[in-house]
């Protein structure tokens, strides 16, 4: 694992993107950590360590899926986020389980392949130069005469031969020499490339079987001839093509895939969102819950340690990090089954967004919602400026919106921007060169008829 961020600095990171929730904070970056320790344990112990699944729950628009996000990016390690809602119970219709370590599998080996295509880059990029210089100056080719003739050639031939080859090296120098200059950038120049059309075969089968198609198209892609089409390319394309065949040719998939599993076995995330979908239990063999109860038994063995099949081979889920989240508006972590609440020993409560939040998120994080509005505006020469007071303003219109309809936590604030700039959106493109100042009458007179109307905040914010 590559990670090696303390507690503290994964805190700072993600203090940057993310408002509040620091108790949720302190118990992914612990969790996070303790991937690397584990690491550097003595290997007959390493084992014996199982990672503390932790469940996230809290309202919608708190920060949860936020954290989530921003943990994929700080983790350098194979991430995945799924909704447990998209899961069925086997025998339903819909994605299994195991699905989820396929895909984190998939995700792995992508990684690698990446890391592994950016170390050869380089001599990647030499060998598609001169390949690109072969097709824009084709080698000349030795008669079969002078190539075959058994007995010396004469002086003056071999002189000639001598100069002919000097003059292409150097014509071959000159080109080089335009091709990284990007002179030649205007130019074609045909390729053989992999033809990717390939007959559609569509199959059907209960869960547990989604894999069959793609699986039957690689079999029979490997038994059928390779095809190529030619393509008629610019010299800048060409090379793109040219740098990626040959960084597959360079590196080794079997260590490539070696590597993946090795990673998703020992420092693999999975984020399970809406959990709380899947929390119920039976109700006397009716409606819905009868496969949410069934979700859950499917979803224990991957949880507390099992072998999960895919095209790369057998993976094992012990030492995979699982990351739950959910509102739990109706139904509570106590319904989950006990065996799969017990897979989870940490519980961190994520609190409702407060006004003052809303301002701290208006202005704050790094990727702030007015400094993204700013930033979109400037493209059209429009400068954007807002005062204290009109950020307290929508903070304030944001949290009251939240309180008497739906509570939608920060994303209120994206509806509540959207309505009040949209004029400006419209017509930036008229307002050119200049500023546009929005202060708390502006707020207040394009927002003031949905404040007051509480049946139409609800369908418009």
């Amino acid at each position: 694992m590559q990670q090696t961020l303390t507690p503290a600095e994964i805190v700072g990171e993600l203090d940057k993107y993310i408002i509040g929730q620091k108790d949720a904070k302190r118990m992914v970056a612990i969790a996070l950590r303790n991937r690397w320790r584990r690491q550097q344990v003595p290997e007959n112990l390493r084992d014996e360590i199982a990672p503390k699944n932790i469940i996230m729950i809290g309202p919608t628009g708190v920060g949860k899926t936020e954290i989530a996000r921003r943990l994929a990016r700080l983790a350098q390690s194979p991430f995945l986020k799924i909704e447990a809602s998209k899961f069925t119970e086997v025998g339903y219709v819909g994605r299994d389980v195991e699905s989820m370590v396929r895909d984190l599998t998939e995700l792995a080996v992508s990684m690698v392949r990446n890391e592994e295509m950016e170390e050869v880059k380089i001599k990647a990029e030499e060998i598609a130069e001169e390949k690109l210089l072969d097709i824009l100056l084709p080698p000349k080719k030795t008669s079969p005469e002078v190539r075959e003739h058994p007995f010396p050639v004469e002086a003056d031939a071999l002189q000639v031969a001598k100069e002919e080859a000097e003059q292409a090296d150097s014509t071959r120098e000159k080109l080089r020499k335009l091709l990284r200059k990007g002179a030649l950038d205007d130019r074609y120049v045909e390729l053989d490339v992999p033809d990717r059309n390939f007959p559609m075969v569509e199959i059907f089968a209960g869960a547990g079987m989604e894999e069959m198609d793609f699986n039957l198209r690689e079999m029979l892609g490997g038994m059928l001839p390779r095809r190529t089409k030619r393509r008629k390319v610019k010299i800048p394309e060409a090379r793109e093509i040219l740098i990626a065949e040959e960084s597959q040719r360079l590196i080794d998939m079997d260590r490539v895939i070696k590597s993946a599993i090795e990673r998703v076995e020992h420092s693999g995330i999975i984020f399970l969102d809406e959990i709380d979908k899947i929390a119920g239990r039976e109700s006397g063999g009716r409606g819905p819950d009868v496969s949410r109860e069934g979700v859950q038994r499917d979803l224990l063995p991957i949880v507390e340690g099992s072998t999960v099949a895919t095209k790369y081979g057998m993976v094992k889920t012990d030492h995979i990090l699982f990351i739950a989240s959910g509102a739990f508006h109706i139904a509570k972590p106590s319904d989950l089954i006990p065996e799969l609440q017990g897979r989870f020993p940490i519980r961190v409560e994520l609190t409702s967004l407060s006004k003052d939040d809303f301002v701290r998120i208006l202005k704050e994080p790094e990727n702030a919602l007015i400094a993204q509005y700013k930033a979109l505006l400037e493209t059209e020469e429009v400068e954007l400026i807002f005062d204290q007071e009109a950020i307290d303003e929508l903070a304030e219109i944001a949290y009251q919106v939240n309180s008497r309809t739906e509570n939608i936590g920060a994303r209120r604030l994206h509806t509540v921007m959207e309505k009040l700039l949209s004029d400006v959106s419209f017509n930036a493109s008229d307002l050119k060169g200049q500023s546009v100042h929005i202060d708390r009458d502006y707020v207040r007179n394009v927002l003031s008829e949905i404040i007051k109307d509480e049946d139409l905040s609800r369908y418009i914010l």
